[in-house]
C-alpha cells in the first residue's frame, strides 16, 4: 500500500462529476488497483475514490499547470469504464509503501459464526428452493459467508452480520462486483442478513439491489436438532 499526505485538488469526470478544491489530503494506493481519496475527518468513508480494475499514471504537469503550482498529475483510470479520476498534487508531504501481505479476514465472533452455519443448514430461511453451494466461498478479497443457488439455479452471494451496518453493506459490495467477473457465477445477486439491520445499511442495500434479511438466531437455534451439540 501507497501512502501520500499532499496538497491536492480532485476530480472525478465519468457517469457522474466531483471535484475537490486545493487541501491537504491522504491518498491511499491499494495492490488492487484502487485509490482513495481521505480527509482528516468523516469517519472511515473517503472523499472520492476510484474501484478496481483500474490503472494510475504518473505524468509531470504542462507548463500551464506548472505554472499554478502543480507538481504531477496523477490519473486513475477505470479498466471498464471510461471514468476517471484525475488528482493535481501541489506539495508531497508524506511518500511511503508498505507491503501489508495477504489479508486473512475479518474473525467472526462465536454468535456470528454460528449464524452462519446455522443458516447454511436453513438456506430455506432465505426463500423456497434455495441451495447451499459452499460456505466461505473464496475470493481475491476474503471468502462470502454463503454462496447459493435460488431455486431458478441463479447464484447469491450472502453476507451474514450479528448486527447490520453499512460497514457490512459495503464489504459485500465489493464481493459481488468480484464474484460478478466470473462467467461461471454471473450474475449474483446479493443478501445482507443480520439480526439487526440498521436503517442507514438498509437504505444504501436497497439503493445497490442488496436484498436485507433478518433473521432470528433464537428461531434458527431452535431448528438445530444435532444431536451431538453439548450447548
Amino acid at each position: 500500500m501507497r501512502l501520500v499526505i499532499a496538497r491536492c485538488s480532485v476530480d472525478y469526470a465519468g457517469r457522474l462529476s466531483a471535484h475537490l478544491p486545493l487541501a491537504t489530503r491522504l491518498l491511499l494506493v491499494k495492490a488492487d488497483g484502487s485509490v482513495l481519496v481521505h480527509s482528516d475527518g468523516g469517519s472511515y468513508k473517503p472523499l472520492n475514490w476510484m474501484s478496481p480494475p483500474a490503472k494510475l499514471t504518473v505524468a509531470e504537469p504542462d507548463d500551464a499547470a506548472r505554472a499554478a503550482g502543480i507538481e504531477q498529475v496523477w490519473t486513475v483510470q477505470h479498466g471498464k469504464t471510461d471514468d476517471r479520476l484525475v488528482v493535481h498534487l501541489h506539495e508531497v508531504l508524506h511518500d511511503s509503501t508498505h507491503e501489508l501481505g495477504v489479508d486473512p479476514g475479518l474473525v467472526k465472533d462465536g454468535v456470528e459464526a454460528h449464524l452462519q452455519e446455522l443458516l447454511a443448514e436453513h438456506v430455506h430461511t432465505f426463500g423456497e428452493g434455495y441451495t447451499l453451494v459452499r460456505r466461505e466461498y473464496p475470493t481475491a478479497i476474503g471468502p462470502v459467508d454463503l454462496l447459493l443457488r435460488d431455486a431458478k439455479g441463479a447464484s447469491v452471494a450472502v453476507e451474514v452480520k450479528r448486527r447490520g451496518e453499512i460497514d457490512g453493506v459495503e464489504q459485500l459490495t465489493r464481493y459481488l462486483e468480484l464474484l460478478n467477473r466470473d462467467p461461471l457465477l454471473a450474475p449474483v445477486a446479493g443478501v445482507f442478513a443480520a439480526q439487526e439491520i440498521k436503517p442507514q445499511a438498509r437504505v444504501l442495500a436497497t439503493d445497490r439491489g442488496i436484498r436485507c434479511v433478518t433473521v432470528d438466531y433464537d428461531t434458527l437455534r431452535g431448528h438445530d436438532t444435532s444431536e451431538h451439540r453439548l450447548f
